[in-house]
């Protein structure tokens, strides 16, 4: 699960979706908000200090999460679930249900995952595209906090209005050749919204909106507790909820390895 705050919601999206398986109103209005005049960088900055400085941020090297996962349908199903990040590009994902977990788990290089919601038993190998996907995915802290070290140039695009609030709109050219938009609220400076990688639905390539909401102090850094994954043109979204936050928790090992398939008559 949980864009990394975008890979947060990217990640916990496609577990849920992958287990069991509207578009908002477009971000930006006929006429641009005013708001103070700062250039791409002095945004960059106000950024990163909202959100815990930079120092803070750059002795961050796991996240693990815990929450829960909106699965839709007509009872409103809430699936519990445990994500842990850790950098440069790892990460595990548990999702329970009907006393069962669905994996997800990447280990910076090959990743795998068990769907026992879709009686599925074997411990199966990422997608090619699944394994292009995670290789590039953003690194916990996101994409504008340290983007000069990660290779990436930032540039000011516009103003726009987002869910009502004044929004810059940063465009970022990354090291891999992807460009990328990130919307930052005028007035706290932290994210509202980014581009997410877009999906490939009916044959078409959809475009997906990531949303950061409820943001809360945890040991000093700023991080949202409510995502929302949005995909042009699909009136469902996955919404996560963050209930706890852990910052450089001890780690297992293996945690990142390869997971063992149930045993056999046994849930998981």
């Amino acid at each position: 699960m949980m864009n990394r705050r975008h890979v947060m919601v990217r990640v916990a999206a496609a577990a849920a979706a992958a287990c069991l398986g509207g578009r908002l109103p477009d971000a930006r209005a006929a006429d641009a908000p005013a708001v103070p005049r700062l250039t791409a960088q002095q945004i960059v900055e106000r950024n990163v200090n909202a959100r815990g400085g930079l120092a803070a941020w750059r002795a961050v090297t796991a996240l693990a999460m815990t929450g829960q996962v909106d699965a839709g349908g007509k009872q409103d199903v809430k699936l519990p679930f445990t994500m842990t990040l850790k950098r440069p590009h790892s990460s595990r994902v548990e999702l329970r249900f009907q006393e069962q977990t669905a994996l997800q788990v990447y280990d910076g290089t090959q990743g795998w995952k068990l769907r026992p919601f879709l009686n599925r038993s074997d411990v199966e190998p990422y997608t090619a595209d699944e394994a292009r996907s995670a290789a590039v995915a953003d690194e916990l802290d996101g994409l504008l906090i340290d983007h000069q070290a990660k290779g990436s140039t930032v540039e000011l695009a516009g103003v726009d209005s987002v869910e009502g609030r004044s929004a810059y709109r940063l465009r970022l050219s990354l090291k891999n050749g992807q460009q990328r938009q990130v919307w930052v609220d005028a007035a706290s400076f932290l994210e509202l919204k980014a581009d997410g990688e877009p999906r490939r639905l009916d044959g078409k390539l959809r475009a997906v909106s990531l949303y950061y909401r409820d943001y809360k102090r945890v040991s000093g850094l700023m991080l949202p507790h409510t995502l929302e994954t949005v995909v042009d043109g699909v009136k469902a979204t996955h919404k996560m909820h963050i209930e706890s936050v852990r910052i450089n928790p001890p780690l297992d090992a293996a945690a990142f390895a390869k997971p063992r398939p149930p045993a056999s008559g046994q849930a998981s």
